[in-house]
C-alpha cells in the first residue's frame, strides 16, 4: 500500500487525536481503497487482563481502520459515518501490538463495504470484521 507525501501529512493530521493517543491507536498507511493501523495499548486501557486490551479498544481501532479505507483521499473534504461493524473476536488479544488491514470490498456513490483483520505481534489473526459506511462529500456553504 503506497502513501504519498500529502496523504502522509493528513495521517499525521488523523493520528493527532485525543482519543487515538490514550487509546494507543495509530494509522500508519492508507491507499488504494486499503488501510493499515497500529494498537499498543497503554496499560489504563488494558482490562480485564492486564496485557490485553479490552475487546472495545480492537472494536475502535478495526472501525478507525476501515472508515480511512473508505475514504477517496485524506484532504478532509470527504468523511464516513459507521451503518454497522460486525466483529468476531478469534482468539484472546494477549500479544501486542496488534496491526490492523481495513480493505474496501465495495464504495459506491453514498455507501461503501469493507473487510478487515487485526493480527497479534505473532501474526495470529485476532479479529475478523466487515464492515457498512455511509460516505460523506463535505460541501463548502
Amino acid at each position: 500500500m503506497d502513501v504519498d507525501m500529502n496523504d502522509h501529512r493528513h495521517l499525521e493530521r488523523v493520528n493527532d487525536n485525543s482519543l487515538y493517543k490514550a487509546l494507543g491507536i495509530k494509522l500508519t498507511a492508507f491507499g488504494g481503497g486499503a488501510a493499515k493501523s497500529e494498537l499498543d495499548a497503554p496499560l489504563p486501557v488494558q482490562w480485564p487482563f492486564e496485557g490485553q486490551p479490552h475487546g472495545g479498544i480492537l472494536f475502535t481501532q478495526v472501525d478507525t481502520t476501515l472508515a480511512t479505507a473508505m475514504l477517496p483521499d485524506l484532504s478532509g473534504r470527504f468523511s464516513c459515518a459507521t451503518i454497522g461493524l460486525d466483529i468476531q473476536f478469534t482468539r484472546r488479544a494477549q500479544y501486542g501490538p496488534f496491526v490492523c488491514h481495513g480493505w474496501t470490498t465495495h464504495r459506491g456513490g453514498k455507501i461503501g463495504f469493507g473487510n478487515a483483520e487485526t493480527r497479534d505481534a505473532r501474526g495470529e489473526i485476532v479479529v475478523v470484521a466487515q464492515g457498512t459506511f455511509r460516505l460523506i462529500e463535505r460541501t463548502s456553504d
